[in-house]
Parts: structure tokens; C-alpha cells; sequence
């Protein structure tokens, strides 16, 4: 079984009414309960338990982790963030929601700013599945719609994909690369933009499809681990010229 922790801030859910509303046990346990539904392991964790609730053990015992943050990416601990980096460089898949683009995790392994241009006015989106033979594509339809959103636009200062799987266009003319792959290490990374904390965004079947499909890809896949070492042994015979 794939073991999975989903990891949130959980300050709006606390703060504000409106979000409460939406997300009573918090983003982290709408995500909890469809992901353990779909037969995953699932566990969680926050941004005020000790450690952030990332502690060694906790992502030794975890096969991906995602990553939902917001207003509070400054007060995560780098000495945490150095852990979650090596367990993603080792193999541990890493999926960052929404507002994770800006997450210290996320940046440090994308070496680029991750900055967008934003609106937050409930606009239409439409999701156009641009890479249909991807795995995180499977199931869906070839777009769909969420009614409501905040707006991400272009340009996003991120790395070429090495999959770019999901393209948004929204209400109000502007696009964006809504589900991008990457390989950092031995790790697979997937960026999905819907997500808003005042949107009931995580409820829906589509969205919900493509996280249960990323968190399947981006599972360590097993294979053969790479040897790095001073090889004093050619494989071929050297020519002494």
C-alpha cells in the first residue's frame, strides 16, 4: 500500500469562518478521506505540530508527500525542508497544491522564483488535459470545469516541465500550466494549481481523479539504485597512448 502524507498549514480553517465552512476538518482531511477511499494509507500532518509534524520517522514511513501552503511558507523550518529534500531526492514523490508553488520545498527544487501573476475573483476554469496518455490523465475527460477559482496566470517562472500534463484557461482570458512533472533525483515532483481554501475545489470527482492518479505516479517505483563511486576498474581495457 502507498503510503501518503498530506501535509497543510491549518491556519485558515482556524482563522477564518469562510474557510471552516468549506473545509471543517481542514484541507488536509477533505484530502485525507478521498485518498484513503481510493485505498491509499494516508496520514497528516501541520505546520504548528513539533517538527511541523515532518519529523525523520514520519517521512521514512511515507512513499509521497503532499504539500498544501499558503500564507505561512517563511515559518516552515529549514532544517525540515533539508529533510524533505533529501527524501525526495532519495525517491519520495512530492505533489505541491496550489499555493505550494511558493513553498520553500518546492523553490529549492525547482532553482527558480515559482512566481505567477494572480486575481481572486471566483472565475470560471477550464482544465484542458493536454497530455492524454499520461498516467495523471487517466480517467478524465478531455477538459473540465471548475466553476469557481482564483485566477493563475502566466508567465509562471518555473522550469520546462519535463510532462506538462493539465493547461488552465480562465474566465478572464488568462492561461497556465496547471499540472507540470518533474524528476528531481530519484523523486517524481507534480505541481496542480486548483485549490483555493475558500473553494470547495478539493470535493470535486475531476480534481480528485488527478490527485489519486499523481500520487500513484509519483510513488517510488522500485528499479535498480545507481552506484556513485570512483570506478579504479575500466570496464574495457585502457590503450596506454
Amino acid at each position: 500500500m502507498t503510503r501518503v502524507t498530506v501535509w497543510n498549514e491549518f491556519r485558515h480553517e482556524r482563522e477564518e469562518e469562510r474557510v471552516r465552512e468549506q473545509y471543517p476538518e481542514g484541507i488536509h482531511g477533505t484530502i485525507r478521506e478521498f485518498l484513503a477511499e481510493a485505498g491509499f494509507g494516508v496520514e497528516t500532518a501541520t505546520l504548528d505540530e513539533p517538527e511541523h509534524g515532518l519529523t525523520e520517522e514520519r517521512l521514512a514511513e511515507t512513499d509521497v508527500l503532499l504539500w498544501w501552503g499558503h500564507a505561512a511558507h517563511d515559518e516552515v523550518r529549514d532544517d525540515v525542508v533539508d529533510r524533505v529534500i533529501e527524501r525526495v531526492l532519495d525517491g519520495m514523490g512530492f505533489l505541491a497544491l496550489h499555493s505550494a508553488h511558493y513553498s520553500k520545498p518546492f523553490k529549492r527544487l525547482l532553482g527558480t522564483s515559482c512566481s505567477l501573476t494572480w486575481r481572486e475573483a471566483g472565475e470560471r476554469e477550464r482544465l484542458w488535459v493536454v497530455e492524454p496518455g499520461h498516467p495523471i490523465a487517466d480517467g478524465l475527460p478531455e477538459s473540465f470545469t471548475v466553476p469557481d477559482a482564483e485566477m493563475y496566470g502566466e508567465r509562471f517562472d518555473i522550469p520546462a516541465p519535463d510532462d506538462l500534463v493539465l493547461l488552465s484557461w480562465f474566465e478572464g482570458g488568462e492561461v497556465f500550466r496547471s499540472g507540470c512533472c518533474y524528476r528531481r533525483g530519484a523523486g517524481k515532483l507534480f505541481y496542480f494549481r486548483p485549490g483555493h481554501e475558500t473553494y470547495p475545489i478539493y470535493r470535486q470527482a475531476e480534481v480528485q481523479r488527478v490527485i489519486e492518479n499523481a500520487v500513484r505516479w509519483a510513488a517510488p517505483g522500485g528499479g535498480p539504485t545507481p552506484s556513485f563511486e570512483n570506478r579504479t576498474e575500466p570496464l574495457e581495457a585502457l590503450s596506454d597512448e
